[in-house]
């Protein structure tokens, strides 16, 4: 046997090292899960909801355009369909709808929250957010600068379609118009079906409403009134509105002819709109107890059917099969009423307007029922008995004088001589309470409530419910058992006819 050469000769194996113990790393394989991308993946549609919603902020706190949201934003509205007009916010809501009549249904109850559902639409939020953008942004971003009475128009329109993406009716939420209360659930009030329940209007008229009352007064502020008004075309595009009806009364005493003409025109529709709704609140609530010292009245529609047939179950024939009525039972519709003299007294300073213009309108509603006797005084420094016209709030409003400072004695002493019968008397007394003479004024209402005359003092009674009333009286009232009404129209409406009862 030869000898192996040295190229062929085995090595000796060599000492084992730690490194070498170790047991080697096997190579990945695409099958393996530590290959997986630890980021989450990227949803295209979550992406395209943030730049629409990116988009939206960038415009309401700039004017000036974002070109590279502005490209973005409208790449996604034509991607899913929707008109490029949306991102415009120099078109009205009611030009998209009348170009896109599918899109109406979309906006009713667009921006009522949804029941919790498992899994989400996204493709659907994609398209409810451009929708909500266009929404927001025509009623928020108002500008600056003078205003037309078209612009006006259109920021109202616009402002409706808001207000029925909330599923509330058209102003409904604004504080200048009292709506009307809420339907029930799962009912939309625009009647067309909008999504989920119905929000509760409770909490969305106390923080909604305001602002959007306080955008519209802006928007009346920024208008050159006078010369809108003695333009019959330009007048007839202005919608009634709280904000409107304040500048007119305030500047009635400016305007003449055709302007003045106008005026009244808007101010008469506002009054008869509201008068509307408070008629309806006010026929709604109790009118008292029956009075059963009256016979009923013998009639098909007060026929009390299943007392009757209970009275008359002696005279069921068994063999007739028949129940023989010999006797009817009606029911009772009078209730008692007493003659009781109401007493309004409205704070007509230019921060009470709102409850001016309503407590106006709703004394003329009293003043329509029978065995009332409504008197009505407005004051600021001085004070206006308006009684002879309290039937006509029209006329009412026009003889007020908004502004000046508040001075409620000149009013109390109109009012105390009214005070014929205090049993059957109730005085009202609407005003924010930031008087003058306050101790002077507050010992004239308690002596009023010790006489044993029902005194109701009111710190607002607007349909947002927003005021400020003077702690100061606020906490005497309090003390005195007489706490100070506030909140919406419909607290004052009860409260009244509770004691006419």
């Amino acid at each position: 046997m030869t000898e192996p050469t040295a190229e062929h000769r085995a090595e000796p194996p060599a000492e084992p090292t730690a490194e070498s113990t170790t047991r080697p790393t096997p190579e990945p394989t695409l099958a393996d899960p530590t290959l997986a991308d630890p980021t989450p993946a990227v949803d295209p549609d979550e992406n395209r909801r943030q730049v629409l919603y990116w988009r939206l902020l960038a415009r309401l706190f700039d004017h000036e355009e974002q070109a590279s949201l502005e490209s973005a934003s409208l790449a996604v509205v034509e991607d899913i369909g929707l008109p490029p007009a949306l991102l415009d916010p120099q078109v009205s809501v009611d030009s998209i709808v009348q170009r896109h009549p599918e899109l109406a249904d979309e906006f009713d109850g667009l921006m009522v929250p949804e029941p919790d559902e498992d899994g989400r639409d996204r493709a659907a939020e994609v398209r409810r957010a451009a929708m909500v953008s266009k929404v927001l942004l025509n009623v928020l971003a108002t500008g600056s600068g003078t205003v037309t009475a078209g612009q006006l128009s259109r920021w109202q329109s616009d402002a409706g379609w808001f207000e029925r993406a909330l599923g509330c009716k058209p102003g409904e939420l604004r504080g200048g118009r009292p709506g009307p209360s809420a339907p029930g659930p799962g009912v939309s009030p625009t009647g067309t079906g909008g999504r989920g329940t119905t929000p509760d209007l409770g909490n969305l008229i106390p923080t909604i409403g305001p602002e959007l009352g306080a955008i519209e007064a802006d928007l009346v502020k920024r208008m050159h009134l006078r010369e809108v008004l003695a333009d019959p075309r330009l007048a007839a595009q202005l919608t009634p509105s709280m904000s409107l009806i304040e500048q007119l009364l305030h500047d009635k005493n400016n305007l003449s002819g055709v302007a003045l003409a106008n005026a009244k025109v808007l101010i008469r529709r506002f009054v008869d709109e509201v008068a509307e709704v408070l008629r309806t609140q006010v026929a709604k609530a109790t009118v008292g107890s029956l009075d059963r010292s009256i016979p009923p009245k013998r009639v098909f529609r007060n026929l009390d059917i299943d007392r009757t047939i209970w009275k008359n179950l002696t005279n069921w024939s068994p063999e007739d099969e028949r129940l023989y009525v010999d006797r009817l039972f009606y029911r009772h519709t009078v209730r008692k009423t007493t003659p009781t003299r109401l007493i309004v007294v409205v704070d007509q300073s230019g921060s009470m307007v709102d409850s001016m213009v309503n407590c106006t309108i709703l004394a003329s509603i009293f003043a329509g029922l029978p065995k009332v006797d409504v008197h009505l005084i407005a004051y600021d420094t001085r004070a206006i008995d308006l009684t002879p016209w309290v039937h006509d709030p029209f006329e009412s409003l026009l003889r007020t004088t908004l502004g000046g400072g508040t001075d409620g004695t000149v009013a109390m002493a109109l009012a105390q001589p009214k005070i014929a019968e205090p049993r059957n008397t109730v005085v009202v007394w609407i005003s924010d309470f930031y008087e003058w003479h306050t101790d002077r004024l507050f010992e004239s209402m308690a002596a009023i409530h010790r006489s044993g005359a029902k005194f109701i003092p009111v710190g607002s009674v607007t349909s947002s419910g927003r005021g400020s009333v003077n702690p100061w009286f606020r906490e005497r009232f309090k003390d005195l058992g007489t706490p100070v009404i506030s909140g919406h129209i419909r607290k004052l409406v009860h409260e009244l006819k509770t004691f006419l009862a």
